[in-house]
């Protein structure tokens, strides 16, 4: 798919080159009980607004289905992903963005989670959302860490219990990371709403999708 034609006005604060370093000095840790935590970052990336320009126009954007009602419909987003994955053909991860994949050994050294794939999911407007879930691809696991790092138009995330409940709302801006770790992807979940508008926006998404004791033949 073409790159989306999409108005969007940079912020100062998050213009100029994309920084090749990482700070975590302003994290927030917020414990959400059973195990689950997430932890905020904000201004985790300079230069955010740059490379949220930069990947808007090199991405191979593509809009897939789900099964919504007993039918396929398109996602209200769009999205590129790399990594291993069975049965869709993500590209390789060394194929993934270069500004993305050296944040992988920030990411390992704080979290030691060893994250082997990156995705990316394009909200092109108000309309453009994602509703209550929890990563498909973590569930199984009892304890897991999904970082997502926002670039572009503000947003809110929202997070609640599974099975619903009294929501937690953490705007996110460009340059802010929010990690969700422990046993938070099955015990609350997470969505991106829609809203009446609001401007471009992307979430870079590092998660660890193969682990050694799923590797086939071990």
């Amino acid at each position: 798919m073409d790159a989306p034609a999409l108005p969007f006005q940079p912020s100062l604060l998050a213009t100029g080159p994309t920084g090749p370093e990482t700070s975590f000095a302003a994290a927030r840790r917020i414990d959400l009980g059973r195990g689950a935590w997430v932890e905020v970052v904000p201004g985790w990336l300079s230069g955010a607004d740059t490379l949220f320009a930069a990947l808007l126009q090199s991405v191979a954007w593509r809009q897939r289905e789900v099964a919504m009602y007993g039918r396929m419909v398109d996602e209200p987003r769009l999205s590129a992903w790399w990594g291993r994955e069975e049965g869709l053909t993500d590209e390789a991860l060394d194929r993934a963005p270069d500004a993305l994949r050296r944040r992988l050994p920030a990411l390992d050294a704080r979290y030691e989670r060893g994250f082997d794939a990156i995705g990316l999911n394009l909200y092109r407007t108000g309309q453009d959302s994602v509703a209550w879930h929890g990563d498909r691809f973590e569930r199984s696991r009892p304890v897991t860490v999904v970082a997502v790092l926002s670039l572009g138009s503000p947003r809110r995330f929202l997070l609640r219990p599974t099975g619903g409940g009294r929501s937690r709302s953490i705007p996110m801006v460009s340059g802010d990371l929010l990690v969700m770790g422990g046993t938070c992807q099955h015990t609350w979940q997470h969505c991106i709403p829609k809203v009446a508008r609001a401007g471009p926006r992307m979430s870079a998404t590092f998660r660890r999708r193969v682990h050694p004791l799923e590797r086939s033949g071990d």
